[in-house]
């Protein structure tokens, strides 16, 4: 016999009742890792537990959640302590959670850790590696989603902060399980078909650890490092922080962040040049006045005087040294000339010819060397003796000492 039909809420208010009444369900610890996260505005903190094969949507209420000595986060391993309870409007169940204890860091933490350490040993981190941002680029080109938020949002930032620079939006996936082989392929393929890009935006909007785990890819980050076109990181919130963000030459907190980092506000700029040009028009007014003001107060009279007044005094300097000069070679002169004249004197006074004048005569060998002893005469020795007026040949016949020589 068919049992007599029952509503829905009936149904689900006795699943309800079975499962409080449940000794297991009542009281359960559960381990497994967390995913889709959410800490809402109430306090409350929703999230599932997954682990290989299936998952739990669990409710952690404020009050729980404000005493943790942590704080939880995507791809957390934990074991979450509390009972299995039926949203009976919604006709599904979940785990109200009474306690956390951490139990690990989860697959995706470990993996994410693992190719972090691989990239930093390989040096695809370092700061050399990292391109500036061009200044004021003409195109960029902006990789995510072609049907996110966060597309929207960057053109409409670069839209409102520069009407100049072109936009090439390169729709990719950006979640599930070839998105990563996309992203990757767009960044390179952009690279090759469109090297005159000045930048390059890579990312999306906020999602759970999963949803975003295509930026953790090593085939993204490694296209990343390989673009020569420099590329700016914007994936998530600002505390979501991917392997792209660490290899990418700029991290933008936000992708809204990112589209105001790329483009500069043309606005802005042009009010920077008008503020340029009024100082550069004070600046030229107040030379020309200052220039003015100097000519006008010029006296050609009194700068003629003024030059005839220095070459007068130049004059008389140069003729004052020349004075002086000359007086100094007066004086040197004169002091030559007395030199001179005693050293005349002195010559005169050596002058052989005045003692012979005297009645003296020089005595000279045959051989013409000057006779000073008797020792340098022989017997019978040619002689010359020399007087002031002429000389006289003679003969040596007879040599002798003085007397008092000889004593």
């Amino acid at each position: 016999m068919a049992m007599k039909p029952i509503g829905v809420s009936q149904l689900n208010a006795y699943i309800k009742r079975i499962l409080q009444t449940d000794p297991v369900l009542s009281q359960v610890s559960v381990l497994g890792e967390i995913s889709n996260l959410k800490y809402h505005d109430s306090g409350h903190v929703y999230f599932s537990l997954k682990d290989n094969g299936g998952k739990i949507n669990c409710f952690l209420p404020h009050g729980v959640a404000t005493i943790l000595p942590f704080r939880l986060d995507d791809g957390m391993e934990i074991v979450a302590i509390g009972n299995v309870s039926v949203f009976e409007r919604g006709g599904y169940y979940s785990l109200q959670i009474k306690n956390v204890e951490i139990s690990g860091s989860g697959d995706l933490n470990q993996a994410y850790e693992q190719l972090k350490a691989k990239l930093l040993k390989e040096g695809l981190f370092d700061a050399k590696h990292k391109k500036p941002l061009c200044g004021f680029p003409k195109q960029i080109a902006i990789l995510t989603s072609a049907t996110g938020a966060a597309l929207q949002d960057m053109l409409k930032i670069i839209k409102a902060r520069n009407s100049v620079v072109n936009v090439l939006i390169y729709p990719v996936l950006v979640q599930g399980p070839d998105a990563s082989s996309d992203i990757a392929q767009g960044i390179r393929t952009i690279n090759r078909l469109y090297p005159h890009i000045d930048g390059m935006i890579v990312g999306r909007g906020g999602g759970s650890l999963e949803e975003l785990w295509a930026f953790n890819e090593e085939e993204v980050a490694r296209s990343i490092y390989g673009s020569k076109i420099p590329v700016v990181s914007a994936v998530g919130h600002e505390t979501d922080v991917t392997i792209a963000d660490f290899v990418a030459d700029v991290r933008a907190e936000t992708p809204t962040a990112a589209a105001a980092l790329i483009v500069p506000d043309t606005h802005e700029l042009m009010e920077y040049l008008d503020f340029l040009d009024g100082k550069l028009n004070e600046n030229i007014q107040y030379f020309v006045e200052k220039k003015t003001q100097a000519l006008n107060a010029l006296n050609m009279d009194a700068f003629r005087k003024s030059i005839f007044s220095r070459t007068e005094l130049l004059t008389l300097k140069i003729m004052n040294t020349r004075d002086f000069m000359n007086h100094r070679l007066e004086n040197k002169l004169s002091g030559c000339s007395s030199a001179i004249s005693e050293l005349h004197v002195l010559l005169e006074s050596l002058n052989p010819k005045a003692i012979m004048d005297m009645g003296y005569a020089a005595i000279l060998s045959d051989e013409g060397q000057l006779v000073t002893g008797i020792d340098s005469l022989h017997m019978g020795e040619d002689i010359s003796v020399v007087l002031a007026d002429g000389f006289a040949k003679a003969t040596i016949n007879q040599v002798g000492r003085n007397k008092n020589d000889q004593d």
